[in-house]
């Protein structure tokens, strides 16, 4: 029993009149954070699996492209910025992902593309950082398949010194994307926006051409890794399919560019696309066997992890992105 003497509540008055003098004191002190700001972002790598095949996407930071009238060929700004409005999007500029794979079959190691070899947008770079954040060793890749010529997928063969980052790989590319930008009389007759492309591709592969091996496309590029046609944004580019056991995914690569503009508007053209019309073509075939098969889809300029389901929507798709999962 709690003995409330005439001592006892005078002790309680006071100490809680002294609490209330101090409160001021208190509350005026500015609080402090437990541990400053990171001010960085975890490695991005993300893995999946297709069958036994274990999937790693790649990170390589990101591209923000101002947008003006002409970004899109076929489309009035207008209509541009309300597609991105309605995607919870900035409307001044169309932030353009990096994302290549790694596909580690358990007997062989592939990379298709490389990334920009941190040498193309002050935002990109970070592939060979979140290739060694995911454990993967430059020395222990098997192949690298090359999916089209843009210096965002081909920079990464070469580090900044020039020499090869993966120097035990056999490089494999599609022999019409070759064709077309290894040709000096192409070259010659290019106009000035495409002349620099022709350039790079020869500082990439001049010094090692008669080591690359040339693939036709339809043809399986490693076991259970078939390159798939997908000409328009390049006249060699190609996607590929990828299968283990009774499991497959494709990765149509730039075949669709920012979902938001090019899944759910797939008619639209970008000026990034060489032939435009024939885009088109791809993208919606591509789409429509993704839709078809319901079968998961990798596109290099998703957001990531670059990966989701594709659905029929209107006259366009809707991407359906993968839910993050920790366990493979």
């Amino acid at each position: 029993m709690i003995d409330l003497t005439r001592r006892t509540v005078l002790s309680g008055a006071a100490a809680t009149s002294a609490a209330i003098a101090l409160a001021p004191a208190v509350l005026n002190t500015p609080a402090r954070a437990a541990a400053p700001a990171a001010g960085k972002q975890v490695p991005g790598f993300y893995r999946y699996k297709v069958g036994d095949y274990e999937i790693t996407a790649l990170n390589d930071g990101v591209w923000n492209l101002d947008l003006n009238d002409g970004f899109i060929k076929n489309a009035a700004l207008s209509d541009v910025e309300k597609a991105l409005a309605d995607a919870f999007q900035p409307t001044n500029v169309v932030r353009i992902p990096f994302t290549a794979l790694a596909v580690n079959t358990g007997s062989k190691l592939i990379l298709i593309d490389t990334g920009t070899g941190a040498r193309v947008f002050p935002t990109a770079g970070s592939y060979m950082d979140n290739l060694a954040a995911a454990g993967i060793d430059p020395k222990a890749v098997d192949s690298v398949v090359i999916s089209h010529f843009h210096p965002d997928h081909i920079n990464g063969l070469r580090l900044k010194d020039d020499s090869l980052t993966f120097p035990n790989a056999e490089i494999q590319v599609p022999a019409p994307e070759w064709a077309f930008w290894m040709d000096d009389g192409k070259m010659s007759t290019a106009p000035d926006a495409l002349k620099g492309n022709f350039n790079n591709v020869r500082r990439v592969f001049g010094s090692i051409a008669k080591d690359v091996k040339r693939f036709e496309p339809g043809k399986e590029v490693a076991p259970g890794i078939t390159s798939i046609a997908a000409y328009g944004h390049t006249p060699g580019h190609v996607a590929f399919a990828i299968a283990s056991g009774n499991q497959s995914m494709m990765t149509i690569v730039d075949a669709s560019n920012y979902p938001a503009l090019f899944v759910r508007y797939p008619e639209w053209q970008p000026t990034f696309d060489m032939d435009g019309n024939m885009a088109v073509d791809t993208r919606k075939r591509l789409l429509d066997r993704a839709t078809a098969d319901r079968m998961l889809v990798a596109a290099y300029h998703w957001p990531f992890p670059a990966a989701g389901y594709i659905t029929k929507e209107g006259a366009g798709y809707r991407l359906n992105p993968v839910a993050w999962s920790s366990i493979l």
